[in-house]
């Protein structure tokens, strides 16, 4: 079995030399989701996001979904067609640092396969306020923005809401904070992980990850993704 995990990353690009391929997917002007050659990060989210991911799992390799552009914006079904993509190149991770208040089938659908192929999806979710997808879907590992927690801390919170906490601070001379920011501060702790013993099945590996947990319970703050 392959003892490098590999990430994917959906959001908004990372640094081309970091990335083992890369691809775009955006709606095209009849409406369908277009495979594009990826661009550069103009938001910064998914550069930040993958520097944080590859300072505690260096051994890690990163797979580039892009979906959101300039603005920020993407759409459920370039979401979809990018998971799609990533559990077909291998991924054994994917980090989705992002939230849509509103439930979509196509989106569902995608993380759905992704589950039952094995892949650990990790979604960020606010403290407070309404659910969010994708993390509100089955078998998605929740997690928000823990307050209590500092640079690789990991917080076990076993709720109906989020599953782990980690720290939403911003990383290193980024703005990029909240839960997106935690998200892929457990994404990293499970490619550390999945780097030691590989052949853990993802039950197992979320086991040891709760297991070590420096914090258990819900904290008394709430934090909010930024």
């Amino acid at each position: 079995m392959n003892a490098v995990p590999v990430v994917g990353l959906l959001d908004s690009g990372v640094p081309e030399a970091q990335a083992m391929a890369s691809r775009r997917f955006a709606l095209g002007d009849d409406g369908t989701v277009e495979s594009q050659t990826a661009h550069s990060d103009s938001l910064g989210h998914g550069t930040a996001l993958a520097a944080l991911i590859l300072a505690r799992a260096p051994a890690a390799r990163l797979l580039n979904a892009q979906i959101f552009d300039h603005r920020g914006i993407t759409s459920p079904a370039a979401a979809a067609a990018g998971i799609r993509w990533l559990t077909a190149a291998g991924a054994r991770l994917i980090n989705l640092s992002f939230g849509l208040t509103q439930d979509r089938a196509v989106l569902a659908e995608a993380c759905a396969q992704a589950v039952k192929a094995g892949v650990l999806l990790v979604a960020s979710t606010p403290a407070m306020g309404p659910c969010v997808f994708p993390a509100a879907y089955p078998g998605i590992v929740k997690v928000t923005g823990d307050g209590r927690c500092h640079g690789d801390d990991i917080a076990w919170l076993d709720g109906a809401r989020a599953d782990f906490g980690a720290s939403p601070r911003p990383v290193a001379d980024s703005k990029v904070a909240g839960a997106s920011v935690a998200a892929a501060r457990v994404t990293a702790a499970l490619a550390q992980l999945l780097a030691i013993r590989p052949e853990r099945e993802n039950s197992a590996v979320l086991r040891r990850l709760a297991g070590t947990a420096a914090h258990r319970g819900l904290q008394r703050e709430h934090y909010h993704d930024r």
